[in-house]
């Protein structure tokens, strides 16, 4: 008897591991309701569903036009930083270009850095951020553009930061965020792009995503 409740109680517990092993296997999909209501933008603070990132054309540390059919079919993380950046922002490149490397093989995992301050991030000064900091070409575009644009991406696309503005002349916006983005262009995942246990977390749930693609 004491044998067959043993024996019980094992199973239980086994099938109690298998399945927290495959809720772990599966990402969350994240909308506008998921995250805190200061990152989201009025608009679109009830929406609990179909929430995607809005399409963007911006231009890479090459002068090249990037829009998200670069980014079709891709696993992305995408950031916000500016080259001047004396703080988080150098932090976070050089966890981007461990990324990088960690997925170099892999053509379907890329990355989308996006410039805060476009005014003064001029294509030549992306080039060579992009080059100090080992970024490959076609694999992680290192962006400028019109600023409203890119604004309005950080606020009602990724929710990356906590703070309104308009995106004009005063506004400004600085955030550690990495944003996972899948295939669908849907948001996976946020992660402080400067602490190494959000990094491994990262890594970890693009290898997951990629189970899934």
């Amino acid at each position: 008897m004491k044998i067959k409740i043993g024996i019980g109680i094992l199973v239980v517990a086994f099938s109690v591991l298998i399945f927290l092993v495959n809720k772990r296997s599966e990402l969350p999909i994240l909308n506008p309701s998921d995250f805190n209501p200061e990152l989201v933008d009025a608009s679109l603070q009830n929406q609990a569903k179909a929430h995607t990132v809005a399409d963007f054309e911006l231009l890479n540390q090459n002068g090249e036009t990037i829009t998200q059919a670069n980014y079709e079919n891709k696993v992305y993380v995408a950031d916000f930083f500016f080259t001047r950046c004396p703080s988080i922002c150098p932090v976070m490149s050089n966890n981007i270009e461990k990324l990088q490397n960690t997925f170099i093989d892999n053509s379907i995992v890329m990355f989308l850095s996006l410039s805060v301050t476009p005014e003064l991030d001029s294509i030549p000064i992306l080039k060579e951020y992009a080059q100090k900091h080992g970024a490959i070409d076609g694999k992680w575009n290192i962006t400028t553009g019109e600023k409203k644009h890119i604004y309005n991406l950080a606020r009602k696309s990724y929710f990356a930061v906590v703070n309104e503005g308009d995106g004009g002349l005063q506004d400004f916006i600085h955030t550690a965020n990495f944003i996972l983005v899948d295939t669908k262009k849907q948001i996976r995942g946020v992660y402080d792009g400067t602490i190494d246990k959000e990094i491994e977390r990262l890594i970890n749930d693009i290898k997951i995503l990629m189970q899934k693609s």
